[in-house]
C-alpha cells in the first residue's frame, strides 16, 4: 500500500515491526516449520514490544490502538512467520479479546493482565468433530450442579492448546436450542478432568501448536461464564467478524512475502542466456501478484476503517477474508511455480508459504462461509 494512505502512527508502527521480522522472525521461520517448535523467542520478542496489548485497554496492562494498526502488525508478523501469526492472532483477537469484550470487570482484571504480559498464552475453542462450519451444532455440555458448571466433550483443531493456560471455551447447556443455547467460559490449564491431546501431521503453520481437548466432567466456577447464559453465540459471532479482519492481514503479508521471495529470485537466477525476470510471461505473473495483494490490503484497510468507526463492517471483513486468502494461495502457488524445482523441495520460503497458505481458505470461516455471509447480504433470505 502508497505510504500516504497509512498515518503517521501507522507508518511508525510497519516500521518498527517490518524489522522485528526481517531481522528476526523471518530468519527463524524454517527452523520452527522444520521442528514443528514453538516459536518462544518470537513471542518473547514481540511482547517485549507492547504487541500483546494492542487494541486492549490500558487499564489492563493493553496500550490501546486500532484495528487498522493491529491489522499492520499483522500483515508485517506474517510477512516474516506464518506460524508465529497464527498464534498471535488466536491469543490477541480471540481469546484475551473475547475476555476484554464481554468480561466483567472482575474477569478481566484476572485474565487480561497476563494474557497481555504474555505470563500466560490463550487459546480459543470452537471446533468439534461434528461440528465445524456449522458451529452451532456444537455437543460439548455446559451443565449447572450446586453452584457450579460441569464442562464435558471435546474439542479439535485449538491452536495454541498445548503451550496455553487460558481457554475460552465454548459449550451448550440445551443442544436442542442450537445457537440460543451456546454459552462461554474461561477454563484454566489445570482444571480437573481436563486433557490436552497435541495434534500432529499439519501441512503448515507447523510452529504454531494444534490439540484436541477432551473435558471429562470438568468443574467450571460460575464466575468464569463470560456473559448471561445463552449469550455464547452471539458473542462469537462479533468476535469472528472483528477478527476475520486480522486473519485477512495476516493473508496479504503471506502473500506479499511469496511475492517478495519471487522477486528475488526471478532477478538472479539465469535461463536461456538471459534472468528469469526477463521473460514476459514472467513479468507479467510478478505484475499480477503485486496488484492482486494492493487489492486485497485495501480491503483489508476498508474493513478495518469501517470497525474503527463503528460502522457495519462484518460483511467488508468477510470480503477482505475471501478475497485475501485467495491471493495468499495463489501467490505462494505462483512463487512455487516461478521457483522451479528449487521451490519444490523444503527448506525454501516458497514451499514453506506454499504449505502455510493453504489453511487460510479453512479456519476463521471457510471460504463457502465467508460467501454465504456476503451472498445473503446482498440477497437477504
Amino acid at each position: 500500500m502508497s505510504d500516504v494512505l497509512l498515518t503517521e502512527d501507522e507508518l511508525l508502527l510497519r516500521s518498527s515491526v517490518r524489522e522485528l521480522a526481517d531481522k528476526e522472525l523471518a530468519p527463524r521461520a524454517s527452523h520452527y516449520d522444520q521442528n514443528e517448535e514453538f516459536p518462544w523467542d518470537n513471542l518473547r520478542r514481540m511482547a517485549a514490544m507492547g504487541l500483546f496489548g494492542l487494541t486492549v485497554d490500558e487499564a489492563y496492562g493493553g496500550s490501546g490502538g486500532t484495528a487498522r494498526q493491529l491489522a499492520v502488525v499483522i500483515e508485517e508478523i506474517a510477512r516474516g512467520c506464518g506460524a508465529t501469526s497464527v498464534i498471535y492472532l488466536a491469543h490477541l483477537s480471540l481469546c484475551t479479546q473475547f475476555i476484554h469484550t464481554f468480561g466483567t470487570e472482575d474477569q478481566k482484571q484476572r485474565f487480561v493482565p497476563q494474557l497481555v504480559s504474555l505470563d500466560r498464552i490463550g487459546a480459543f475453542a470452537l471446533t468439534e468433530p461434528g461440528a465445524g462450519s456449522d458451529a452451532a451444532a456444537i455437543r460439548t455440555t455446559l451443565t449447572r450442579v450446586d453452584g457450579h458448571y460441569v464442562l464435558n466433550g471435546t474439542k479439535l483443531f485449538t491452536t495454541n492448546a498445548v503451550e496455553a493456560d487460558t481457554f475460552v471455551v465454548l459449550a451448550t447447556h440445551d443442544p436442542a436450542q442450537r445457537t440460543r443455547g451456546i454459552d462461554a467460559v474461561v477454563v484454566k490449564r489445570d482444571t480437573e478432568g481436563f486433557t490436552i491431546n497435541p495434534q500432529h501431521g499439519k501441512m503448515g503453520m507447523r510452529g504454531s501448536s494444534t490439540a484436541e481437548l477432551v473435558f471429562d466432567d470438568c468443574p467450571v466456577p460460575e464466575q468464569n461464564q463470560l456473559g448471561a447464559e445463552g449469550e455464547g453465540w452471539a458473542q462469537t459471532m462479533e468476535l469472528l467478524n472483528t477478527s476475520r479482519v486480522g486473519i485477512a492481514a495476516q493473508c496479504v503479508g503471506l502473500a506479499e512475502a511469496a511475492y517478495e521471495a519471487s522477486v528475488r529470485y526471478v532477478g538472479q537466477r539465469e535461463t536461456f542466456g538471459q534472468q528469469l525476470g526477463g521473460f514476459q510471461s514472467v513479468r507479467w505473473t510478478i505484475a499480477d501478484m503485486a496488484t492482486e495483494i494492493d487489492a486485497a490490503r485495501l480491503l483489508v484497510h476498508r474493513a478495518a476503517t469501517l470497525l474503527d468507526r463503528g460502522m457495519p463492517f462484518a460483511t467488508e471483513a468477510s470480503m477482505a477474508k475471501l478475497f485475501a486468502s485467495r491471493v495468499a494461495v495463489e501467490s505462494a502457488h505462483r512463487a512455487v511455480q516461478l521457483h522451479g524445482g528449487t521451490g519444490y523441495f523444503a527448506p525454501t520460503t516458497a514451499e514453506r508459504l506454499y504449505r502455510d497458505a493453504r489453511v487460510t481458505e479453512i479456519y476463521e470461516g471457510t471460504s463457502e462461509v465467508q460467501r454465504m455471509i456476503i451472498s445473503q447480504d446482498i440477497l437477504g433470505g
